[in-house]
């Protein structure tokens, strides 16, 4: 499956809504837990400038979607396709304190995590749309620091296209990389928050890739984490 039809509803879009109005930071924000940092709008602007030092303003942008962003995009693009992105692996790495988990419920949450690959959704947002899109797609993605943006190479067909992403960021002091599956399971059933819950989210996430045809061995061991610890509870 390489071309993904159906054009963004903008206007009826909550989520685009929010990151709009400021609401969705305002959420994120509410009674942040120690050592969770919201960044200002000043900082947000600074990060995104210096991640497009490395880009040509004249032209359309990529970005790389593997998580939410591939179900609830809430961007204005003009085209979408399934893409494989070398060197780097959708994960279950990051603890979530703030929007689906909160300190005495945390949650997981995706990120690029180094090693292996990944097949997502690559958005081309055209160039006179970027002083829009960008700043909507940071208020997003990199509120609390436990992202950083990075410039990554996807494959589409036989083409090698340049996109931004989100990896994680390993020294927020939020990152479960060494967390069994079991653990992580255990953080998607119980965390919620703000934003609603881990688990609503990480079945979102799988019911899209089932869509789109892509199999993640990750997130297929996470089901079966999840399903065994569902049948001891009951």
């Amino acid at each position: 499956m390489n071309q993904v039809p159906g054009v963004p509803d903008l206007q009826n879009d909550a989520m685009r809504q929010r990151l709009v109005d400021g609401s969705f930071k305002a959420a994120v924000a509410a009674d942040p837990p120690p050592g969770v940092k919201i960044r200002t709008d000043a900082e947000l602007q600074a990060t995104l400038e210096a991640a497009l030092i490395e880009h040509e303003p004249t032209e359309d942008l990529h970005v790389f979607g593997y998580g939410s962003l591939m179900w609830k995009p809430a961007m204005d693009f003009v085209q979408t396709r399934v893409a494989h992105v070398p060197g780097w692996h959708r994960r279950y790495c990051v603890r979530l304190l703030v929007g689906r988990g909160t300190p005495s419920a945390p949650g997981a949450m995706l990120a690029l995590d180094r090693g292996g690959a990944c097949r997502g959704l690559l958005f081309r947002i055209g160039n006179a749309k970027l002083g829009t899109e960008l700043p909507l797609l940071w208020r997003r993605e990199m509120l609390g620091g436990s992202y950083d943006a990075r410039w990554v190479w996807a494959r589409q067909g036989g083409q090698r296209v340049r996109a931004l992403t989100f990896v994680v960021n390993r020294g927020s002091g939020r990152y479960i990389g060494s967390h069994r599956p079991e653990q992580v399971a255990e953080l998607l059933r119980q965390g919620r928050g703000t934003l609603g819950s881990s688990r609503e989210y990480f079945e979102a996430t799988a019911r899209t890739l089932q869509a789109l045809g892509i199999r993640d061995r990750g997130i297929e061991r996470l089901q079966r984490a999840l399903h065994a610890a569902d049948t001891l509870s009951s």
